[in-house]
Formats: C-alpha cells, structure tokens, sequence
C-alpha cells in the first residue's frame, strides 16, 4: 500500500506560478498511474492531469492544458504538479493520486485511483 504526501500549496496572486509535490513512502510509484485532482468548496472533487507510469501518456483536463504540467521522478518517488498563469478560479484543495490500473481504463476518472494524499491548498487572489 502507498502513502502519499502533498506539499507546496500557498496563497498566491493570480498570474503567478506553484510546484506542488507528493511524495510516496510503503510502495514504488513506478508501479502505479498518478494523478492531480482538485477540489473546491462546495463542488466535486475534479480531474486535473494524470501520468502513466513510464510518463509516456499525459493528460489534461481543459481547464488546466496549456497552464499545468504534471512531471513524474520514478527514482525520488516523486510526482509534481507545475501551475502557470494561476486564477482565481485554480482555488481548490489540490490531491495526488495513485490507481493501480495501469492500462486501459480512464485516466481521468476519480474511481480509478486507489490511494489519495490528504492533500494541499492552493488559493489564488484577483
């Protein structure tokens, strides 16, 4: 079983830029397809970027493509989450996540991932 960590959540200003981090301890996330999603109050939680193992499949969710970058550093244990361009509406509790489905399936789907962080709060200021 995974454990995951987020870091690096703030208050920033809109137009500026965050790295959030999550780190793994119990198991290696090369094993497993990673995931960003987000929540904000009284909304469902939401997709924003998944990875596959290897990085070699990436996805976005709209809202987000252009602005975010997930990354992935297999021999840290390591994935990431790069926001540019931040508005207002990024506000949310950001989570990582990790699915043991590999391949197939849906990236972007909620119920794929097996393992959440506790998570980190990212609010932007206009």
């Amino acid at each position: 079983q995974v454990q995951l960590v987020e870091s690096g959540g703030g208050l920033v200003q809109a137009g500026d830029s965050l790295r959030l981090s999550c780190a793994a301890s119990g198991d290696t996330l090369r094993s497993y397809r990673m995931g960003w999603f987000r929540q904000a109050p009284g909304k469902e939680r939401e997709f924003v970027a998944a990875i596959s193992r290897s990085a070699v499949s990436i996805y976005y969710a709209d809202a987000v493509k252009g602005r975010f970058t997930i990354s992935r550093d297999n021999a840290k244990n390591m994935i990431f989450l790069r926001m540019n361009s931040l508005k207002p509406e990024d506000t949310a509790i950001y989570y990582c996540a990790a699915s043991r489905t590999t391949i197939g399936g849906s990236p972007r789907a909620r119920n794929e991932y097996d393992y959440w962080g506790q998570g980190t709060q990212v609010t932007v200021s206009s």
